[in-house]
């Protein structure tokens, strides 16, 4: 076969502009983050209500937020090794399919073992959605902007926890807190129609597999108009084809120690987000600010996590990554300290809210980006996925524990105060990560046949 019949897919996609199918996948996939980012937060939201009306300690909510984080944990660990075997497009249809239907069952909750049950369920979605929604979009997008484009994309899920935190409290005092769900629920389901229809499979995914080239030419063409594939021509692609248990390939061939740090990295910060997220309007509450500025400061945490994204991404793209990330993280712990000293003048609250998600939502997001690009296409769900999976341990332990020190006695303040010790653990587990990149074997693209 001759090299003008021979087309080079890594290639094609590395030196393409950015054109309708990316805008496509880019829309869907954020759109899917907004749905995760309200579903999950929704709780948080109507916490405080909830308590009141069944007359629950707020520190009794710890098991409940812990609940729906461990389901996030098991989706991630289960189904994003799914997506690297089955598809990252059959993985994703079932991910909003479980959460749209388990959030509408927490709208129906009436005790809070209910509610335990309903939130672990959604969660179960809502972490196998995330991986591969990460994934999908790094798999169409070129290097050169890629962190940009995973930020871009992620920012619905800070922006549906934003939004959430806009329109839960008219919803509650309109309708009850179960309408915070009835809405989490019916938006994912209408939107599986929509993804079934529009959301492509990845290419990068399909080259892994014996598909049909005709499937492999429809989606260059659509990606780059430019290329004209014949029936002769064949595909090939940077990287091996998926053999093996996707998992075990995390910590061999020279990935352990990245790994590892990775993972305490995401251990660390989804601590801290989860944390922040979780307990902030309830200890605000508490601290004695009305029940619409404790709600309104997380959505302006989320707020500052969408601004931190799109701006941090570009400097991931651009800078070094690892001291860009690590430095957003360890200036993240004196803003936390802000918000635990601030809560007495709003102006400064906000303030330091909005500059704490910078860097603790903001960074999460960009490492979302570097941990896509730091594995190859045949573990990459697997990869991100299980970073997210031990980061959504932390997850748990976090919101857990502020119930925890509240049941110590300890107050709101000192509660805030206790989450900037491991962001400051994030910020040097990314700064030590910088060292233990592994150089990455490029096979040649003439080798590998389709």
């Amino acid at each position: 076969m001759s090299a003008a019949n021979i087309i080079d897919v890594t290639e094609v996609i590395e030196e393409a502009r950015f054109g309708r199918l990316q805008l496509l996948i880019l829309v869907l996939c954020a759109w899917i983050a907004l749905l995760d980012g309200f579903d999950t937060q929704a709780i948080a939201y109507v916490a405080p209500v909830i308590a009141e009306q069944w007359g629950i300690a707020m520190a009794g909510f710890g098991p409940i937020f812990g609940a729906g984080l461990a389901g996030l944990t098991v989706g991630a660990f289960v189904l994003s090794p799914a997506a690297d075997r089955f598809g990252r497009k059959s993985v994703i249809l079932l991910s909003v399919l479980l959460f749209g239907i388990f959030a509408l069952g927490t709208a129906r909750a009436t005790t809070l073992n209910e509610l335990l049950v309903y939130r672990f369920l959604t969660g179960l979605g809502l972490g196998g959605a995330m991986p591969n929604i990460i994934a999908l979009t790094s798999e169409y997008a070129p290097k050169r902007m890629r962190a940009l484009l995973i930020a871009i994309m992620f920012c619905g899920f800070p922006l549906g926890s934003t939004i959430g935190g806009v329109i839960s409290a008219p919803l509650i005092g309109a309708l009850g807190w179960q309408a915070v769900f009835v809405v989490g629920g019916v938006l994912p389901l209408v939107t599986l129609i929509v993804l079934l229809v529009w959301l492509p499979e990845s290419i990068r995914y399909l080259m892994t597999r014996d598909v049909a080239d005709e499937q492999i030419a429809s989606l260059l063409v659509r990606l780059d108009p430019a290329i004209s594939p014949s029936a002769a021509s064949r595909y090939v692609m940077h990287g091996s084809k998926a053999s093996g248990f996707p998992v075990t390939k995390l910590l061999g061939e020279g990935r352990a120690s990245m790994t590892v740090l990775l993972w305490i990295a995401f251990f660390m910060n989804l601590l801290v987000m989860y944390f922040l997220v979780n307990w902030m309007p309830s200890l605000l509450k508490a601290s004695g600010l009305p029940l619409n500025i404790a709600i309104l400061s997380t959505a302006v945490l989320n707020a500052g996590g969408v601004v931190g994204a799109i701006v941090l991404g570009r400097f991931v793209d651009r800078l070094d990554p690892y001291l860009v990330l690590g430095g957003a993280y360890s200036a993240s712990a004196l803003f936390i300290a802000g918000i635990a000293f601030g809560s007495a003048n709003v102006w400064t609250l906000m303030t330091s809210t909005f500059l704490a998600g910078f860097g603790v939502v903001g960074a999460q997001i960009g490492m979302n980006a570097l941990a896509a690009g730091l594995y190859p296409t045949e573990i990459r769900s697997t990869g991100v996925g299980w970073a997210l999976g031990v980061g959504r341990i932390g997850s748990i332990i976090g919101p857990v524990a502020g119930g925890v020190l509240l049941g110590f006695g300890w107050n709101a303040q000192s509660v805030v105060l206790a989450a900037a010790v491991p962001a400051v653990l994030a910020g040097l587990a990314v700064i030590a990560l910088r060292r233990r990149e592994p150089a990455v074997a490029i096979v040649p693209a003439a080798a590998l046949h389709h």
